[in-house]
């Protein structure tokens, strides 16, 4: 079916991301310039078309619960333009969350904020970072507040700081992922990654890259999720020597985040390519201080 500019008709426009920022497990996260954008209006009937991605077309299709989450999506036609690769840490699951509670706000007028966003999509999602960072774009570091409530502090990405996905063609499941990661850890490592995220933290508000770059150690994590992407786990290995700060997986993986300068941005990315060849794609993918949007149509 057509969708025509009606009074009920809405686009909305959602960043992915990227989390775990190195030692920042389930705290960190940063807006990428990768978009989901969904349209929505009233029609005859409910349907949904995925835009050729394979995706539920029921009321069990993610961005769907989230918008009945609000209002009951009767009679409304979804059309989904385009989206970040799905089981690849670029956040697919938190941008259908946040677009679908952003079309029933705006389609119905109901006047969210965009903290009670957070607490909602952060329920629906089971963590507040991805969402948090779809939400208010930029960098974001999330806690919980004494009443439980999820928050959210943000700032822009600094200048001259740009990155390059090397998303793999294969999935890796979150579930795995998380399951990697023990209940406890040593301490030693709990205190070298709250040194590292320390210096991450405070790289980014100063613009200091050298400080950037002593903060994308982890212990946590990567390690333990070595064996689930070993091919990305090696060019984190590598990255300084092709060039870059230093290089990080994105969320659960296996996508691999490089943290470069935009000076040095393309070179890395052309040293990238062959190794990246036959399993991944090299896309310069830059941290955007731009969140949820819906844009005049």
């Amino acid at each position: 079916m057509g969708f025509a500019v009606t009074a009920r008709h809405r686009l909305i426009r959602v960043p992915a991301s990227s989390a775990n920022l190195g030692p920042g497990y389930d705290v960190m996260a940063a807006a990428m310039a990768m978009f989901l954008e969904l349209e929505v209006e009233e029609a005859a009937e409910f349907c949904f078309d995925p835009g050729g991605e394979a995706l539920p077309t029921g009321r069990d299709n993610l961005i769907v619960r989230a918008f009945e989450s609000l209002h009951p999506a009767d009679g409304i036609a979804f059309r989904l333009r385009s989206s970040p690769p799905l089981a690849r840490g670029l956040g697919s699951s938190a941008a259908a969350i946040v677009a679908g509670l952003f079309a029933a706000d705006h389609l119905y007028e109901l006047a969210l904020s965009r903290e009670e966003m957070l607490v909602r999509a952060a329920e629906l999602e089971g963590h507040p970072d991805n969402v948090a960072a779809a939400i208010y774009g930029g960098f974001v570091i999330c806690g919980r507040e004494p009443d439980g409530r999820p928050s959210a502090a943000r700032f822009d990405p600094p200048g001259g700081l740009e990155a390059i996905a090397v998303i793999p063609g294969e999935e890796v499941s979150t579930k795995l992922a998380r399951e990697a990661i023990p209940a406890e850890v040593p301490l030693a490592d709990a205190v070298a990654n709250l040194s590292a995220a320390s210096r991450l933290v405070l790289g980014l508000q100063r613009a200091d890259l050298d400080l950037v770059a002593r903060g994308l150690a982890d212990r946590i994590h990567q390690p333990r999720r070595r064996g689930l992407y070993p091919r990305s786990m090696q060019l984190v290995d590598e990255a300084r020597e092709l060039g870059a700060l230093g290089a990080t997986i994105s969320g659960a993986g296996p996508t691999v985040l490089v943290w470069t300068t935009w000076q040095d941005a393309g070179k890395v990315a052309e040293a990238l390519e062959p190794r990246a060849a036959g399993w991944a794609e090299v896309r310069r993918l830059p941290f955007t201080p731009h969140g949820a949007d819906v844009p005049e149509l």
